[in-house]
Order: C-alpha cells, then sequence, then structure tokens
C-alpha cells in the first residue's frame, strides 16, 4: 500500500472509457437528458485506528461522494473526504454538462446550488425543505392518471433566498402510495409531464441499490491498512472492480445480476473456461483441465537429465 492512491484514482477513469463504450445506449427514460444522480455514504472507522479520519469525539469515517450514470448505473464520478464535510461542497465541484439531470435527496438543497446550476443550463429533482418559504406564480394543470397531486410555479420569498435563488422553480406534490405520504419536489425543468419528474427521483434510488452492492459484495467496510493512502487505494480498487463488473455485464447476453455475476466469478476464480462464452452461457461451459507441465531437471551428480513436475 505504498503507491500513491492517485494512481489508482487515474486508473479509474481510465476504466471508465472503456466502461462508457460498453453501456447501453437508451435507458428506461425516452428523454435525451443524460439523467444523473448524486449522493454520498459515510463509511464508519475506528477512531483508535484511524486518528486521520476523525468524524465525532469517539468515531471516525470517510465519506465516499458519487455520480451515478443512469444508462447502466454505473459511477462516472467519485470523491473521497471527511467524513464532516457537508454534501454541498462536494456538489459544487462535480463536472455536470449542460442539458444533463441531476436527482438528489434534501442533503444537497442549497438555493446558490440552485441557482448556479439553472443558470449554466443543468437541471435538477430533488425534495423541497419542508420549512421553505415560497409563494405560487402559478398553478399548472394536473395530468389524470398518475400520483401527481400539484404542480405549481414557485419563488422564494426571503430576502437572502430572494438573493440566493432569484429564479421561479417548479414544484411538484406526488402521493406516495407506499408509504402513505406527500413528497414534494423541486425542480427547474419546466418541460417535463410531472409523472415524468416523479419517475425521474423516484429512479434515484439506483444510487442507494449501488453503494449497497459496493458494501455487500467488495471491501470496503473492514480494511486491510490504516494509514489514509492505504484506504484511498482500497475504495478506488473497489470501485474499478465494479466498473469490471459493470462492463461483463453489458457485454454479457445473459441477463446477469450484478449481485449473482459477483457470486459466480468468486466461485470460478480457480477454473479455466473462456470468459466471453462462460459470461453468455454459465451453464453451458463446463471447466476444462490444465495440461501438467513438466520440466527437466538437471542433476550434475549423476550427469543426466531428471523429470520432475513443476512446483
Amino acid at each position: 500500500m505504498h503507491r500513491p492512491w492517485e494512481m489508482f484514482r487515474a486508473l479509474f477513469y481510465q476504466t471508465l472509457d472503456l466502461c462508457k463504450g460498453a453501456a447501453p445506449k437508451k435507458g428506461k427514460f425516452r428523454f435525451k437528458n443524460k439523467l444523473l444522480s448524486l449522493d454520498s455514504t459515510t463509511i464508519a472507522l475506528c477512531l483508535s485506528l484511524f486518528p486521520w479520519a476523525a468524524f465525532r469525539r469517539t468515531k471516525g469515517a470517510v465519506k465516499l461522494h458519487l455520480l451515478l450514470d443512469h444508462d447502466g448505473y454505473f459511477p462516472t464520478y467519485a470523491y473521497i473526504s471527511n467524513g464532516k464535510k457537508h454534501d454541498v461542497t462536494v456538489a459544487r465541484k462535480v463536472p455536470l454538462p449542460p442539458g444533463s439531470i441531476v436527482t438528489m435527496d434534501r442533503g444537497y438543497n442549497d438555493y446558490k446550488l440552485f441557482a448556479a446550476w439553472t443558470e449554466d443550463g443543468i437541471y435538477f429533482v430533488t425534495r423541497m425543505k419542508e420549512n421553505a418559504d415560497y409563494s405560487v406564480a402559478e398553478e399548472r394543470t394536473i395530468p389524470i392518471t398518475g400520483n401527481v397531486l400539484r404542480d405549481q410555479l414557485v419563488r422564494f420569498n426571503g430576502i437572502q433566498a430572494q438573493k440566493n435563488c432569484p429564479h421561479i422553480l417548479r414544484r411538484v406534490v406526488v402521493w406516495d402510495e407506499k408509504n402513505e405520504r406527500e413528497i414534494v419536489l423541486l425542480t427547474n425543468h419546466f418541460k417535463f409531464g410531472a409523472n415524468t419528474l416523479s419517475a425521474i427521483y423516484r429512479d434515484r434510488w439506483q444510487i442507494e441499490l449501488f453503494f449497497k452492492a459496493l458494501k455487500q459484495n467488495l471491501k470496503i467496510k473492514t480494511f486491510v491498512g490504516t494509514s489514509e493512502n492505504a484506504l484511498r487505494i482500497q475504495i478506488w480498487t473497489a470501485l474499478i472492480a465494479m466498473l469490471l463488473i459493470k462492463y461483463l455485464q453489458f457485454k454479457s447476453k445473459f441477463k446477469w445480476s450484478l449481485s449473482n455475476l459477483v457470486a459466480f466469478l468468486r466461485w470460478n476464480l480457480f477454473t479455466y473456461r473462456h470468459l466471453w462464452e462462460w459470461i453468455d452461457s454459465p451453464f453451458d461451459v463446463h471447466p476444462f483441465q490444465q495440461e501438467s507441465v513438466q520440466y527437466h531437471l538437471w542433476t550434475p551428480a549423476l550427469g543426466q537429465h531428471s523429470q520432475t513436475m513443476a512446483t
């Protein structure tokens, strides 16, 4: 773990280029805008072993901030910070192309950030703060079908809020049948139907599933080193592994789930198979036996070669 962690970060982005080329060109939505999710997950650490990662008085932690591409559900940007860094601070650094749509939870509620994205041509869909002070500029017609209760154009009332975000935004209230509650969405996209905006926010759950898969299938809850460099290497290595697994998913004709693919790869680490044949037909391609390799060993005392198995 003495190599610099920046080398593994560079390898992650090189592998990302490979993954992008194999990713499906069409997602579940019909619109052409790139749909992305932004979120972070906290990785708890033992403060006595990781004193450099102080989070609370008796706890240590780091945060993994991630941008997920919904065309294939793979990470396109990652940033590792200390546990105290606010999500909004990192969000300002995330590279987002104009015309893209980013969806995130209430932890990213920041009016200056919303204004900056609006002025840069970046769309967002998030949850509105419960105590937001606003006035309704226009009531829009809600769709006959679906779970939309209200569709409004609003502006913020507070002096500081108006200063930070002078733009009119869109407030969409949807009914969550599963949890029997209202969900209030906030966006700067005015053309999409309210049901589409609701579906966009619902698809944000995929980044939560990605974090769950990362922690369950790869080793980022226990670490082989205690230095900051070692920990960062291990997290970047796990992200590289996720990209390679996603690449195999994209290239395979078999409908793998990510957890099943990880499990099958583990079971077959020490078997010999043709990877691309096996990835398409995992139950039809049988392992083959590797031929034994023998070497001639010279024994000077006997003046002849003795044949023995290589060990």
